[in-house]
């Protein structure tokens, strides 16, 4: 509490942003609009998935190098960057992030730069596309880089720049993501003050920004369960212990944790992605796998799922006279963005884009290991609308998404404009 007073204080008494500052953004963002669109569209045609983003992560350090950042990272967390941009005034230090890696999706787009890529995941042949459209972070965040780089003699401060792979997650096996970069110091050597971060949101037009003040986005488990029985016959199942009668029970079951052993104000999912099992219409397996994610905002609701979770599996497999086994693995916790400074920016937003084009949003139940970064030091991280006024998009995480190129000068315009406020805000006098 002490800490957000000091900084409301420091808040009241720092210099008001510069209507000029602001110009000379948008003039800038105007001079590299024609560049960064056309590596948006570069990476957005040659997706890597996580802990494979060999060639984004080539582009983004030769983008800084060329710009002549004061220091750049490589091989971050196997393939993140970090850059380090340090302006010409005296000042904190501010990091912003964006994520790189694409998603195991089939793309249905008409854009001409629409992705065709094709690689191994989990020992399977799929398709690889920029479903959650991490493709604009990346072109947004080398589109920041290359205005501030323009402007960095009146920069009071300095601007840390993480470009970070695997937010959607590590493959298996393997570490990565946000937990990994900070393992690895991605914090140190400057530490920032603050982080920003934002996400495309395609049920906002471009033009338009959402965030939220506090809880944004939702703590992220994954659960991979084993079932076991005896096989037989399908015409015979009295001689089995039939798995899949037993996945089937655990999947209705598990939906009245939310409606029945949690209290009906507070937000949880719980989502079985996966069942797979047996071989032929006419033999009940042996084994049967379910795979799922549990999404929560409250530690004793992420307690109690887990915990239930186990009691409806044993009591299940107990009475059909079969076996299981629960991997339980607790991912990002939740998203919250910093009071005081969601507070602080809101307003750097509404000048930017109009009042208007501004919304409070409520909390999601998705996920982002943004929160990673935010549990260290204050985070502000928003929503960038995608969908170009009068057409439709696809959902995150579906073949159909498509992210607007436009956005992406919208989301330069925007977090260049939060990263300078912040620091003239937070610079000595």
């Amino acid at each position: 509490m002490q800490r957000h007073t000091v900084l409301l204080a420091l808040l009241m008494a720092a210099p008001q942003p510069s209507l000029a500052q602001s110009s000379k953004i948008d003039e800038a963002v105007n001079h590299f609009a024609a560049e960064i669109i056309e590596l948006r569209q570069q990476i957005h045609q040659h997706p890597e998935l996580g802990n494979r983003e060999f060639e984004t992560a080539r582009l983004a350090a030769e983008h800084l190098r060329k710009l002549g950042f004061d220091h750049v990272q490589t091989d971050v967390a196997h393939t993140g960057v970090v850059g380090v941009l340090r302006g010409g005034k005296p000042g904190p230090v501010v990091a912003v992030r964006a994520d790189m890696d694409a998603l195991p999706v089939t793309e249905d787009t008409p854009y001409p730069f629409r992705s065709t890529v094709r690689t191994t995941y989990l020992g399977q042949e799929v398709d690889v596309s920029h479903a959650c459209g991490h493709d604009i972070h990346t072109a947004v965040q080398l589109g920041v880089a290359s205005v501030l780089a323009s402007l960095r003699d009146g920069i009071p401060g300095t601007v840390k720049f993480i470009f970070q792979p695997a937010e959607e997650g590590p493959p298996p096996g393997e570490e990565g993501g946000a937990s990994l970069m900070l393992e690895e110091g991605v914090f140190e050597h400057p530490r920032p003050t603050a982080i920003f971060g934002l996400h495309t949101n395609p049920d906002l037009e471009v033009g338009h920004v959402g965030y939220t003040i506090g809880p944004a986005l939702a703590a992220v488990d994954q659960f991979r369960i084993t079932l076991y029985g005896k096989g037989s016959h399908g015409a015979a199942p009295h001689l089995s212990v039939d798995p899949i009668v037993m996945a089937s029970q655990a999947v209705m079951a598990f939906q009245t944790i939310r409606s029945r052993n949690l209290p009906p104000l507070e937000p949880s999912v719980i989502t079985v992605g996966i069942i797979r099992g047996g071989e032929r219409f006419n033999i009940i397996p042996e084994v049967v796998h379910l795979e799922g994610t549990v999404r929560t905002y409250n530690s004793e609701v992420r307690d109690a799922v887990e915990r239930r979770m186990r009691e409806i599996l044993a009591g299940i497999t107990q009475a059909a006279g079969g076996t299981y086994e629960l991997k339980y693995d607790r991912g990002a916790p939740p998203t919250l963005n910093d009071s005081t400074l969601a507070r602080q920016m809101a307003p750097t937003l509404a000048r930017v884009l109009g009042d208007e084009n501004v919304q409070v949003l409520d909390p999601l139940m998705a996920g982002e290991d943004f929160a990673l970064f935010a549990s260290q030091v204050p985070g502000f991280y928003f929503s960038l609308g995608t969908t170009r006024p009068g057409t439709t998009s696809g959902g995150l995480h579906t073949p159909t998404y498509m992210g607007d190129d436009s956005a992406v000068l919208v989301g330069m315009r925007a977090m260049a404009n939060l990263l300078l406020d912040y620091l003239t805000a937070h610079s000595q006098p």
